[in-house]
C-alpha cells in the first residue's frame, strides 16, 4: 500500500473506512480511531465481530462461534492484554478431546500438530491406529526427504504417515477445527511455522511436530476468555467508538471506486461514503482495477446446533471436552465441544446438572429458514450428541437451543485462494490508500488473523501498539 501522500490532507482529519467488522477489521479501526483517523467501519451483518460474537439460549449468554484460540505466537494474548482483558485469558480443561472412530471413540492422542503425531509409537497413538497402523507411521522417521514433499497435506501425511493416520488423526482435527478437507489444503498454508520445521528436519512430520511442540509455551496450546470470546469483539468495537469511530451495522457494502483524487468512494445499497483510506477486511473486490473474474474461495458454510441440557448423566464428562469425527465414522456432525466440562468458567454459571453442548455440521444445513428446519436440526443433533457420549439425549432434558450458520468465517486455503489473495495484495501494496488484512488474507484461526491485523495496524500508524 503506498502511503505517498497521506500528508495531503493535513489540515483536516484523514477519513478511514473499514468493510468488515470481523476481529481483523475491528483491530485496524481501534488502531486508526486512537491515531486520529476519522473511522467508519461498515458491516454486513446484524451484529460486529465475524465468527466471533455471541447469542443467548436457555439464559445463557454463549459464543455463537469462535469460543478459543490457539496461544503460537502470543498474538491474541497480547491484544486481550493491551484490551485490559489479560486476567481473564483462561486455558480449558485438561481432559482434552476425544475422537470418534468408524469403530470406537478414543481419547484424542495428545502432543501432535494438526493431528499429526510427534511420537508415533506412543501407546495412545497404537490405541488409535492400532499396531500396524502406528508401524506405519514410524516409517516417517526414516524414509527420503522428498516422499511426500509438494502434495496436498492429505498426501504429505498419507505418503509419509499413512493414510490411517490422516483418517483417524488429522482429517478429524483440519476438519472439526479449520473446516476444510486435508486433500485440498496444503502443509504450508494451514501451518507455515510447521512447514518450515519439517524442511529443517530432512522431511520428517514427526520431528518437526516435536520441535514446534516444545517451542509453545507451557500449558494449553488453545486458550479462552472467562465470560466467553465474544468479549474481546466487544471490548473492541467499544474501543473505536470510544475514540470518536463508528460501527455500522446491517449496512453491506456494493463496491468501491477511486477518483483522480485519490480518494475512495465505498457504496452500499442506499448511500455512499468517501475515503482516503480504505481497509478491505473483508472479500470486497467490486471497482478494483485489473481484479475483474477473480474468484476467491468463499469458505465452507458450516451449521453450528448449541444445545442446553438439564442431564447430570453428563457431569461425568463421558467424552472429555468433546469430540472431533473421523470419516465413516456413525455420526454426521463433524465435531462435538462439551463446553460446560471445557471451560470451568461456563459450568459455574450454568449450574449444577446444567450442560451446554455445541454440535457442528459441514455445510449449511437449515436451508430455508423456518420452525420446523430448526426442530429438525435441534432433533439431528441430539441423537449425534447421544451417539458420540454414550448416551440416550432427549428432548425431555433440553432447556433450549440455538442453531447458527456461518458463512466466510473460515476460507481454504486451497492454492487457487492464495494465488488470487497475492493478487490482491500485490494490487494493494502498489495502490494509493488500499490495505487488505482479514482470515480471507490471513488464513484461519484468531493467531493468523490478528497477527496480520496488527501488522496493518502498525504500518498505518506506527505507535498502534502503545
Amino acid at each position: 500500500m503506498k502511503l505517498g501522500k497521506r500528508n495531503k490532507k493535513s489540515a483536516e482529519k484523514r477519513r478511514a473506512v473499514v468493510v468488515g467488522a470481523g476481529i481483523a477489521g475491528l483491530t485496524v479501526a481501534r488502531a486508526l480511531a486512537r491515531g486520529g483517523y476519522s473511522t467508519l467501519v461498515l458491516e454486513g451483518r446484524d451484529a460486529p465481530g465475524g465468527a466471533v460474537r455471541s447469542h443467548r439460549v436457555a439464559g445463557l449468554l454463549l459464543d455463537a462461534g469462535a469460543e478459543s484460540f490457539a496461544t503460537r505466537g502470543g498474538y491474541v494474548a497480547d491484544l486481550l492484554a493491551d484490551l485490559g482483558l489479560a486476567d481473564q485469558i483462561t486455558g480449558p480443561d485438561p481432559a482434552g478431546a476425544w475422537v470418534q472412530l468408524p469403530d470406537v471413540a478414543r481419547p484424542m492422542p495428545k502432543g501432535g500438530v494438526l493431528g499429526i503425531p510427534a511420537r508415533p509409537w506412543s501407546a495412545d497413538i497404537r490405541r488409535t491406529l492400532g499396531i500396524l497402523g502406528a508401524a506405519r507411521a514410524c516409517l516417517d522417521l526414516v524414509l527420503p526427504p522428498v516422499v511426500g514433499s509438494g502434495g496436498s497435506l492429505r498426501d504429505q501425511v498419507g505418503r509419509r504417515m499413512g493414510y490411517r493416520v490422516v483418517d483417524r488423526l488429522v482429517h478429524p482435527v483440519v476438519g472439526g477445527v479449520y473446516g476444510a478437507d486435508p486433500a485440498d489444503v496444503t502443509l504450508a498454508a494451514l501451518a507455515p511455522h510447521l512447514a518450515t520445521e519439517v524442511t529443517k528436519s530432512r522431511g520428517s512430520l514427526a520431528r518437526a511436530v516435536r520441535t514446534v511442540v516444545a517451542s509453545m509455551p507451557a500449558g494449553a496450546s488453545t486458550q479462552g476468555l472467562t465470560g466467553g470470546l465474544y468479549r474481546m469483539t466487544n471490548a473492541l468495537a467499544d474501543d473505536v467508538e470510544a475514540h470518536g469511530g463508528q460501527v455500522k451495522v446491517f449496512t453491506k457494502v456494493t463496491g468501491v471506486s477511486r477518483g483522480d483524487d485519490d480518494v475512495w468512494t465505498v457504496a452500499t445499497k442506499d448511500d455512499s461514503y468517501p475515503a482516503d483510506l480504505l481497509v478491505l477486511a473483508s472479500p470486497m473486490l467490486t471497482g478494483l482495477d485489473g481484479l475483474e473474474g477473480l474468484a476467491l474461495d468463499e469458505g465452507r458454510p458450516s451449521t453450528l446446533v448449541t444445545l442446553v441440557l438439564d442431564d447430570a448423566r453428563l457431569d461425568a464428562a463421558p467424552r472429555g471436552t468433546g469430540m472431533l469425527v473421523a470419516p465413516g465414522s456413525p455420526v454426521d456432525a463433524k465435531a462435538l465441544t462439551h463446553s460446560t466440562v471445557k471451560w470451568s468458567w461456563l459450568a459455574e454459571q450454568a449450574g449444577a446438572g446444567r450442560h451446554v453442548l455445541r454440535v457442528s455440521y459441514e455445510g449449511d444445513r437449515m436451508g430455508q429458514w423456518n420452525e420446523e428446519n430448526r426442530q429438525r436440526l435441534r432433533d439431528t443433533a441430539l441423537v449425534d450428541a447421544g451417539l458420540m457420549l454414550g448416551l440416550a439425549l432427549t428432548s425431555a432434558r433440553l432447556v433450549g437451543y440455538d442453531v447458527v450458520v456461518w458463512t466466510q468465517a473460515m476460507p481454504r486455503p486451497s492454492a487457487a485462494h492464495r494465488e488470487a489473495v497475492a493478487k490482491v495484495k500485490a494490487l494493494a501494496d502498489a495502490t494509493e490508500g488500499l490495505v487488505v488484512t482479514g482470515s480471507w488474507v490471513a488464513g484461519t484461526g484468531l493467531a493468523a488473523v490478528v497477527d496480520d491485523a496488527m501488522t496493518t495496524a502498525r504500518s498505518l500508524v506506527p505507535d498502534a501498539a502503545d
